[in-house]
């Protein structure tokens, strides 16, 4: 047997896991020997020819990872150090700069920047493409190698060129922490209406929600809510349906199907729900991706709660993490998710119910002018008020978020909702 026949027995076996011919299913689909033999061939003309010498281990490595890239943006090998940055995303603990990220055509494009991190303070936004790492260009570099080179020791200093729509190269200049991501936080907009943002779903967001909503309960009637799921990249399935479900009484909040008999799955709400009759608003945007689409899509094909903002990303797909030995594992994209009403958003998005563009708010200087309390010899009022004081201009988050455009109309249309039930 030559030297590539007894490579290509090896390949088959180490590769792609296939069994001796006698030992197969005889109804499986017949080998591509074809291709087999060319993928031998090739590993092959490399081991021998390539300028420098390489290790079949290495060879091997990168056959896997690019099977897996190939099949698309979600899919990847991970070796020990992406695994374990995976695992500890989900805990909510973390280093690097905070940014979601995907690839692009061959570029890296930022999902969304999360709350409070480098990222999201040095103003990147959701649709800026990542060009050049530290001046290492990234076109042609993987997504796993791209965010390995964003990682790094905490108060190391990293610089992105980005491209921000059709505008020139830029570049930011960050410095790498700890990434502590605080997934739920609350606050009060004005007098019975609450806002929650949810930044990412993590193991126990479900939780952190209800508890909120409970908190927010036991201060006083709460008679709207503005959900906030802008620029969330998503995360934990269960904690989406958890979210949805602290809003829903009954009913299917989620399915999932795929090739596999455990990928098709249904989740439904159940009867413990703090959010009860809350009037609910949920604000989405492009950052809005996976987890945040299925509690959006959830609320809104339920009649639950009015859906505004922009269209969301459109990332409608479920990955399985599946442990390898050697501490490595395989991210691999195993069913589609759907809403109630059986709809797949993969590459659409969910629609808001009402259309709302990003925009920003900014009050103008008084104008000077007269008003009947200005007049020589007014009458007073008969109730004996006195001319209402002007508002003090607000600073800090307060100014930032009465800024906020998107968030102010979610207000508005929370109080004329109020208005409508109470006639």
């Amino acid at each position: 047997m030559t030297a590539v026949r007894k490579l290509s027995v090896a390949c088959l076996s180490l590769v792609f896991g296939i069994l001796p011919l006698q030992a197969q299913d005889r109804d499986a689909a017949p080998l591509p020997l074809n291709e087999l033999r060319t993928f031998t061939e090739v590993l092959e003309r490399i081991r021998t020819s390539y300028v420098e010498p390489v290790d079949d281990a290495t060879l091997l490595e990168n056959a896997i990872r690019g099977m897996l890239e190939g099949l698309d943006p979600h899919s990847a090998y991970l070796e020990p150090e992406a695994f374990q940055g995976l695992q500890d995303t989900t805990t909510g603990q973390f280093g690097g700069l905070g940014l979601e990220v995907g690839q692009e055509d061959g570029f890296i494009k930022v999902i969304s920047p999360i709350d409070d991190t480098p990222a999201s303070r040095a103003g990147i936004e959701p649709g800026d493409l990542i060009v050049k790492i530290d001046d290492h260009p990234v076109k042609g570099m993987s997504l796993m190698d791209a965010v390995e080179r964003m990682r790094g020791p905490a108060g190391s200093k990293i610089t992105l060129t980005l491209v921000r729509g059709t505008g020139r190269p830029f570049d930011v200049e960050l410095e790498r922490a700890v990434i502590k991501v605080r997934s739920v936080r609350t606050e009060t907009l004005e007098p019975g209406y609450a806002y929650l943002r949810i930044t990412q779903f993590q193991n126990n967001t479900g939780d952190e929600v209800r508890r909120s909503l409970k908190s927010l309960s036991e201060k006083g009637e709460v008679k709207g809510l503005v959900m906030d799921l802008r620029n969330n990249p998503g995360g934990v399935l269960q904690s989406a349906v958890e979210v949805a479900d602290a809003f829903l009484s009954d009913g299917l909040i989620v399915y999932t199907k795929g090739r596999l008999a455990n990928s098709e799955l249904r989740f439904n709400a159940t009867a413990a729900n703090p959010g009860k009759d809350i009037p609910l608003v949920v604000l989405i945007n492009g950052g809005s991706a996976s987890a945040s689409e299925i509690v959006a899509g959830a609320l809104q094909d339920r009649g639950r709660a009015v859906i505004m903002g922009t269209d969301s990303f459109g990332k409608g797909s479920v990955q399985t993490v599946l442990p390898l030995n050697n501490d490595r594992a395989l991210k691999l994209t195993t069913a589609l998710y759907y809403t109630p009403s059986g709809r797949s958003i993969q590459a659409q998005g969910i629609v808001p119910d009402i259309h709302v563009e990003r925009a920003q708010l900014t009050r103008s200087a008084e104008e000077a002018s007269y008003r009947e309390a200005d007049l020589l010899g007014h009458l007073n009022n008969i109730n004996g008020e006195e001319r209402p004081t002007l508002r003090k201009p607000t600073t800090g988050e307060a100014a930032e978020r009465e800024a906020d455009y998107q968030l102010n109309q979610a207000l508005n249309l929370l109080k004329g909702l109020n208005i409508t039930r109470a006639r």
